[in-house]
C-alpha cells in the first residue's frame, strides 16, 4: 500500500445464505460507523443468487425492520475478485465491455452470515486472492458455523456444552425410528435446529415426541444435516464478547443477559430482529463477580480452541446447579448497535467506531497463508 493513500476497506454483505437481510442490517452500521477520514470505503454486496456488485451506503435501505426486508440489488454493475494475489483487487466485469481494474483492496470486512460467508467459503477465496480480511480463518470460521463439530472441538478442550444427538443427511428418511429414538433419550423438551444455520431460523422448541417430525423438517429446510440438542431447564441465558489483541492474545467483554423473551418460546429469529419491545436484555448481566469471571475466561477458552481471530461472541446456558454450558459460538455475530456483541463492548469501554476500527486495524496486521 501506498503511503500516499488511505486503506482500501471492501464491506462485503448480503450473500446466498437465509441470513441476507441480517447481513445487509449489520453492513449498514458498519458502512456508517467506518471513520471516512482513515478509510477509503468501498460497499461490495453479493446477491441472494451469488452475484456479487457495487452497492449503496444508503442505511435506510440496508436497515432490517418489521416492514422492510433489505437485499443487495443484484442489478448493480458487477465486480469479481481477481484470484491473483499480486493484483489484490476487484474488477468490474460488465457484460459487452472489456474489465476494468477499481484498484487494490487492502482489507476486506466481510459481513456475512451463514453458509457461503461465515463458514470458511469465502474465507478461503480471500486467502486465494491474498487479501487481509477481518476474522477468523477457513478451519475456525466452518467448525464455528457446523454446531456439531463445534461440540466436539470444545469436548476436546475439556469446554461443556449441552448434550446433543446429530441426524446427518439422509439418516431421518433411512430409519425414522432410531432417530426418534436417539431424540427420546435427550429427554423433552429439545431444540431442533440447522446444524449450520444461524439467526435462530429453522429453530423449533419439540415438547413432545409428537411434534418432532414437523421440526426436523422445518430444520431440514435450512440443512440436511440437523442438530438436536436437550433443554437445560431454568437456565439463564449468557453472552459474552471476545475480541482480539494486536499480540495475538483475547479479552473478553462484560457479560450480557437475555432476562425475558416476550411472547417467544425462546430467543428466535423474530425475537432477535422483528421484536425488540417484547425482548429483556440486560448488558451488564446480574452476576456474582467470580461468575463473570468464569464467563470472560470461558469465553476466550472456546475462542482460542475453535482457533479464532479477530472476534467472536459465545453464548452460554448457566443452569440452575451454576454450571457454564457453551450454547455456540459466533465467528462474524450480529454488528448493528443494538446487538449483543457491540453492546457489550460499548459498556466494556469500546464504542462501536473503536471496534470496528480495532477489527480493521487487527486484520491489516494479519498475513494471509498459514500462521
Amino acid at each position: 500500500m501506498s503511503p500516499a493513500r488511505k486503506p482500501r476497506v471492501a464491506v462485503v454483505f448480503g450473500g446466498r445464505s437465509s441470513e441476507h437481510a441480517v447481513s445487509c442490517a449489520t453492513a449498514a452500521s458498519v458502512l456508517a460507523a467506518i471513520d471516512k477520514d482513515e478509510y477509503d470505503v468501498l460497499p461490495v454486496g453479493i446477491s441472494v443468487d451469488g452475484r456479487w456488485v457495487l452497492e449503496s451506503a444508503d442505511g435506510e435501505r440496508l436497515a432490517l425492520t418489521a416492514g422492510h426486508i433489505p437485499s443487495v440489488d443484484p442489478s448493480g454493475t458487477a465486480v469479481v475478485l481477481s484470484h491473483d494475489p499480486m493484483q489484490r483487487g476487484l474488477v468490474v466485469a460488465e457484460p459487452g465491455q472489456p474489465p476494468r481494474a477499481l484498484g487494490e483492496v487492502d482489507v476486506v470486512f466481510p459481513l456475512l452470515h451463514g453458509p457461503w460467508g461465515e463458514d470458511g467459503t469465502i474465507q478461503g477465496l480471500f486467502e486465494m486472492a491474498g487479501i487481509p480480511y477481518v476474522g477468523s480463518g477457513v478451519l475456525a470460521s466452518a467448525v464455528g458455523m457446523d454446531k456439531h463439530y463445534m461440540k466436539l472441538v470444545l469436548a476436546a478442550h475439556a469446554i461443556a456444552t449441552t448434550p446433543y444427538g446429530v441426524m446427518r443427511p439422509g439418516e431421518w428418511e433411512a430409519d425414522r425410528a432410531a432417530a426418534m429414538e436417539s431424540i427420546d433419550a435427550l429427554g423433552y423438551p429439545v431444540f431442533v435446529k440447522p446444524a449450520r444455520g444461524g439467526s435462530s431460523l429453522g429453530i423449533t422448541k419439540v415438547n413432545s415426541a409428537d411434534d418432532v417430525a414437523a421440526a426436523v423438517e422445518a430444520a431440514m429446510a435450512y440443512d440436511p444435516k440437523v442438530l438436536v440438542e436437550a433443554g437445560v431447564g431454568d437456565a439463564r441465558e449468557l453472552e459474552c464478547g471476545v475480541l482480539q489483541r494486536l499480540d495475538g492474545g483475547a479479552d473478553a467483554s462484560v457479560p450480557a443477559e437475555i432476562t425475558s423473551y416476550g411472547r417467544h418460546q425462546f430467543y428466535d429469529f423474530e425475537a432477535k430482529y422483528l421484536g425488540e419491545e417484547e425482548v429483556t436484555l440486560q448488558v451488564p448481566a446480574d452476576l456474582r463477580p467470580e461468575v463473570t469471571e468464569e464467563v470472560q475466561a470461558a469465553s476466550v477458552r472456546a475462542f482460542e480452541a475453535i482457533g479464532c481471530e479477530g472476534l467472536a461472541r459465545v453464548d452460554f446456558f448457566l443452569d440452575h446447579s451454576g454450571r457454564l454450558l457453551v450454547n455456540e459460538i459466533n465467528t462474524m455475530p450480529g454488528f448493528t448497535p443494538a446487538s449483543m456483541y457491540p453492546r457489550m463492548w460499548a459498556e466494556s469501554g469500546v464504542d462501536y467506531p473503536e471496534l470496528v476500527h480495532r477489527l480493521i486495524e487487527l486484520a491489516l496486521n494479519r498475513p494471509t497463508g498459514l500462521r
